[in-house]
């Protein structure tokens, strides 16, 4: 998201709009963006810098790690504050800024029921076994193996 120095009134300016998922530069397989990254910034600057501050929105689709469930996981950074020395320039590009703001907030391990609508068939399995006992390896026990 590209801002011209030239557009921001001394009071500040308030934008909001929406960039391109690719923005986010997302190569995991197990993320994938559902939407593009919606915005809402209030912008000004001060002495030889450009501050930003406000909303950043986007849908990913991730995997549970519990139950390997697809499911939308709203990424939503309420708070997003930035400030950039100006060095001269005209323009100012706030898409790192955004996108690093963004990934940070990711969930690193995904849950589907991260918000209590879903029960995680996962978490059920996992509240269900003794300690100690693990049913990961079941199958793998089952195998024989021949002895020369």
């Amino acid at each position: 998201m590209k801002v011209h120095l030239n557009q921001i009134p001394a009071e500040g300016l308030h934008l909001e709009g929406e960039e391109p998922a690719s923005i986010l530069e997302l190569n995991d397989p197990y993320a994938k963006p559902r939407s593009g990254v919606r915005w809402a910034l209030d912008i000004g600057l001060s002495e030889g810098g450009l501050f930003a501050t406000g909303r950043l929105a986007v849908d990913v689709n991730v995997q549970c790690v519990a139950c390997l469930r697809n499911f939308t996981y709203p990424v939503r950074v309420e708070d997003f504050a930035t400030q950039v020395e100006l060095n001269g320039r005209e323009t100012v590009d706030l898409t790192d800024q955004m996108r690093e703001d963004i990934l940070l907030a990711l969930p690193p391990y995904p849950h589907c029921d991260w918000n209590g609508q879903n029960v995680c068939k996962g978490a059920l399995r996992e509240s269900t076994e003794s300690p100690g006992e693990s049913h990961a390896w079941d199958e793998l026990d089952k195998l024989k193996f021949k002895s020369n």
